[in-house]
């Protein structure tokens, strides 16, 4: 597609190209060595767009896929979506650790943190 490497060019560059997903654009904006993030609003539109949904069916669609997925970690289960990836809990022990600020040392308590390992398609997709 290219015959030099790329080089870092504006958003604006970007406004005439049309993808029929996100991750295309993704895709293009690494390419073309432009950062690119999709918020959630943005992606309620490319599913909506991508599915053939409305906006408020799009709304739903995707608010009930976090909300499941929020619902299976709360009680402990993982989330697998073979080739996409996995959704796990990591659990991190109490440690000692130093105030930023000031210097004196401090415990920083346990916690439960969500995790995200990407499936082997997922993987291929984007390298």
């Amino acid at each position: 597609m290219f015959d030099s490497a790329p080089t870092a060019r504006s958003t604006d560059d970007l406004a005439s190209v049309r993808s029929d997903s996100a991750l295309t654009f993704t895709l293009i904006c690494f390419t073309l060595g432009v950062a690119a993030r999709m918020n959630k609003q943005e992606l309620i539109g490319a599913v909506g767009e991508r599915a053939g949904l409305g906006k408020g069916e799009a709304i739903r669609a995707v608010e009930a896929v976090f909300d499941t997925i929020s619902a299976q970690l709360k009680k402990g289960d993982e989330v697998r979506l073979v080739g996409f990836g996995t959704f796990s809990l990591s659990r991190r022990k109490a440690s000692e650790g130093r105030n930023p600020r000031t210097g004196e040392p401090m415990t920083i308590k346990a916690s439960i943190q969500p995790k995200f390992k990407a499936g082997k398609l997922l993987k291929d997709h984007v390298n």
